[in-house]
């Protein structure tokens, strides 16, 4: 087995104190699918999804960070489930996509431009000799306020995003695979959102300082 796929990395600091502390708290079960499924909810329920919260800078981008915020978008949550599996002696690696994501607001089209959303993030967890896909980012409560089908992950098959939502409405294409990567390609990340997400360049700090949330419910009001 790769190291790498079980090592600390700069941004999957599977080593920090409160990485550490989190997979002790969460990691059950008997067996290595076990306790990757008992991770895989611990972080997909235990924090708050809000794609509001985009920081590019290393500290941003950390596992640790979700940890210390309580939320974070689909990279860093991604992130930190590769960081937890690590800790516990679970090879992971962090994979990525571009996708149109259907769970959108009006702030974030006009921020980001376009509704290709690139380095849309998952992991992938080796289970008796293969890679499953989890995708930890929505947790239950977005999805059963929203009325999304929440993402199950059984260790068994892989955990991507459904085509549509509860009500059959357009939810989530996958356009692109770019594959997995040992760490967070930062510097691969961020060039890409500066060629393609100007605007959100320029109002980043606007775009932290809303309330995703609110902004959901508000849109998704019956007319």
């Amino acid at each position: 087995m790769n190291n790498a796929y079980l090592s600390p990395t700069a941004l999957i600091d599977s080593d920090h104190p409160e990485v550490l502390a989190f997979a002790r708290a969460h990691c059950r079960g008997n067996d290595v699918r076990e306790r990757a499924v008992s991770l895989y909810y611990a972080v997909r329920d235990g924090f708050r999804y809000d794609p509001y919260r985009i920081d590019l800078s290393e500290t941003g981008m950390k596992a640790s960070s979700v940890i210390a915020s309580g939320a974070g978008w689909c990279v860093p949550k991604a992130t930190l489930l590769a960081a937890v599996c690590r800790a516990s002696g679970i090879p992971a690696r962090p994979g990525y996509a571009d996708v149109r994501n259907h769970l959108s607001t009006e702030r974030m089209r006009e921020t980001f431009g376009e509704d290709l959303y690139r380095w849309h993030g998952y992991t992938e967890i080796l289970i008796d000799g293969s890679w499953y896909k989890a995708t930890p980012a929505f947790n239950l409560a977005l999805c059963e306020r929203f009325g999304l089908l929440p993402l199950e992950f059984d260790g068994r098959s892989d955990s991507i995003y459904h085509p549509f939502d509860r009500s059959g409405n357009q939810h989530m294409e996958y356009v692109h695979q770019r594959g997995h990567y040992a760490d967070v390609p930062l510097s691969l990340i961020a060039d890409d959102f500066r060629t393609h997400y100007p605007v959100w360049l320029e109002q980043a700090e606007q775009l932290r300082a809303a309330d995703f949330l609110a902004d959901v419910e508000r849109e998704n009001q019956p007319a």
